[in-house]
C-alpha cells in the first residue's frame, strides 16, 4: 500500500497552505476533503469578496487573538501577511486594502482565491480525494492509519488537520477534527462562538429589524467596571444586534457573559459630543426652535424609526413642545441619547457563528512546528486551535500561516 509523506485532513485555507508547502518541498502529499470542492467556507467570507488578511504590523496581529496571541508569533513571522500577499500575487492575483487596514483580493470574489490555490496544489501535484469524512485513525510504528466513514483506508507518515471548527457545519465544519484530536488524548477548550449577532431583551429592538445606528458608541457595565468597546456601525435585528463591532468584539462578550450572566450594554447615540457640549447644544436648539414638537426636534438627531422608543424609554410626550420640556425632563433626554440601555441575554448557537473559539489547547501544540507535543508526527492547523482573532483578515491569515509552518515542518 502507498505510504504518503503528508496526509492533510481538510481542505480550507489552512489545510490548502499545508499541502502546497508540502509539496512544494518535494513530499508525496494527500489532501482529504469531506465536500465535493475544497474552501467552501472560504467562499463565504465578507459576503463572498473574501477579506483575506490585514496590513497591521506583527504586534497589531498578536495583539487581536487576545491574551495567548504571543502563540502565533513565529506562525506570522515565518509566513507573514506579506508573504501572503505574494504568494498569490506571483500568480496573478493583485489586492486592495480598505478601512482598518482589511485586504481584499482586487476581484472581489473569493472565487480568485481558491481558483489560485486550485492551480498550486495541481501545481504542484498534490492529490486530492473528495467526499472523504475522516472516522478514525491509529499510529501504528511510526505509521498513520486513516479510516473513513466508509472504510476507505489512506496511510502517511505525517499527518495535519485542518478541518476547522464547528461553525458553518453546512460547509463542512461540523467539529469531527476535535473528535479525532481528543481520541488521541488532546484537550479540547469549551467551544464558543467567534463573530456572532448577540439577543437583547429589550423588545422595542426586535420591531427595528433593519435599522441602522451609525458610528455610535458602545460599553458595557459589570461590576462596576466598564468595557468601553470601539465606536462602530450597530444593526438592530429582530432578535438582538449585530454589525461590525458586534461581530469584531462578540467573542470577549460571550466569555464576560459565561462569568456575568445577562450584561446591561449602553449605546451612545452622539460619540461625537462630550455630555456637556451636548448640553449646550441641546439648550440652543431648545431656544431656538421652541415651538418644534420633541418628536419632530429628534428626527433630526436620530433614525426615525428610533424616535418614538427613545421617547417611550424617556418617558417624554413625543407632541410636548421644546419650550415646554423642563431641564429636569431635557437631562434624562440628553442621558439616554449618550447612554440608551440594552439588556445582552444571548448570542446566537455555534452554528450561526463566524469562527469557532476553542479547540485543541495551545499548550499541547509547539508553536514554532504546529506539531502536537503529544503525538509525533501529528500537526493541527487553522480554526481547529482554541481560541479565535478578531475579524478583519485576522483569522485567516492565521489560517494561511499555521498551515504553511505545518506543511514545512512536517517534510523536515
Amino acid at each position: 500500500m502507498k505510504i504518503y509523506d503528508i496526509a492533510v485532513i481538510g481542505g480550507g485555507p489552512a489545510g490548502c497552505m499545508a499541502a502546497i508547502r508540502g509539496a512544494q518541498l518535494g513530499k508525496k502529499v494527500i489532501l482529504l476533503e469531506r465536500n465535493d470542492k475544497i474552501c467552501r467556507k472560504l467562499l463565504l467570507t465578507a459576503n463572498g469578496r473574501c477579506n483575506i488578511t490585514n496590513t497591521a504590523q506583527l504586534e497589531v496581529f498578536l495583539e487581536m487573538f487576545g491574551r495567548r496571541g504571543s502563540f502565533y508569533r513565529d506562525a506570522f513571522s515565518e509566513f507573514s501577511n506579506q508573504d501572503l500577499m505574494e504568494f498569490f500575487k506571483i500568480r496573478g492575483l493583485d489586492f486592495k486594502v480598505e478601512e482598518a487596514g482589511r485586504v481584499f483580493p482586487s476581484t472581489e470574489k473569493a472565487e480568485s482565491v481558491v481558483n489560485i490555490l486550485k492551480r498550486a496544489l495541481d501545481e504542484y501535484g498534490v492529490k486530492i480525494i473528495y467526499n472523504y469524512r475522516l472516522k478514525h485513525l491509529h499510529q501504528q510504528s511510526k505509521i498513520f492509519k486513516l479510516y473513513s466513514t466508509e472504510e476507505e483506508l489512506f496511510t502517511t507518515y505525517n499527518i495535519i488537520i485542518a478541518t476547522g471548527g464547528a461553525s458553518y457545519p453546512r460547509t463542512g465544519s461540523t467539529g469531527d477534527g476535535f473528535t479525532v484530536a481528543g481520541s488521541l488524548g488532546h484537550h479540547i477548550t469549551e467551544l464558543k462562538p467567534g463573530g456572532v449577532p448577540l439577543r437583547v431583551r429589550e423588545k422595542w429592538v426586535h420591531k427595528l429589524k433593519g435599522v441602522a445606528l451609525e458610528n455610535v458608541g458602545l460599553k458595557i457595565v459589570y461590576d462596576g467596571k466598564i468595557l468601553n468597546l470601539p465606536d462602530g456601525n450597530l444593526l438592530l435585528t429582530h432578535f438582538g444586534v449585530s454589525g461590525p463591532v458586534i461581530l469584531d468584539m462578540s467573542h470577549t462578550i460571550v466569555e464576560l457573559m459565561d462569568k456575568q450572566g445577562d450584561l446591561e450594554i449602553y449605546v451612545d447615540l452622539k460619540p461625537e459630543l462630550k455630555q456637556d457640549a451636548l448640553e449646550v447644544q441641546m439648550v440652543e436648539d431648545f431656544q431656538k426652535y421652541s415651538k418644534k414638537s420633541l418628536k419632530n426636534y429628534l428626527k433630526f438627531h436620530l433614525p426615525q424609526r428610533l424616535v418614538d422608543p427613545v421617547l417611550e424609554i424617556s418617558h417624554l410626550d413625543p407632541e410636548k413642545k421644546l419650550n415646554q420640556i423642563t431641564k429636569k425632563e431635557r437631562l434624562m433626554l440628553q442621558e439616554i441619547l449618550k447612554a440608551l440601555p440594552l439588556t445582552i441575554t444571548g448570542h446566537l448557537p455555534l452554528d450561526r457563528a463566524m469562527v469557532t473559539c476553542g479547540g485543541v489547547s495551545k499548550k499541547e501544540i509547539d508553536p514554532k512546528t504546529m506539531e502536537s507535543k503529544l503525538v509525533k508526527g501529528l500537526y493541527f492547523v487553522g480554526e481547529i486551535i482554541a481560541g479565535c482573532g478578531r475579524r478583519g483578515g485576522f483569522n485567516l491569515q492565521q489560517a494561511f500561516s499555521t498551515g504553511y509552518v505545518a506543511g514545512s515542518n512536517a517534510s523536515r
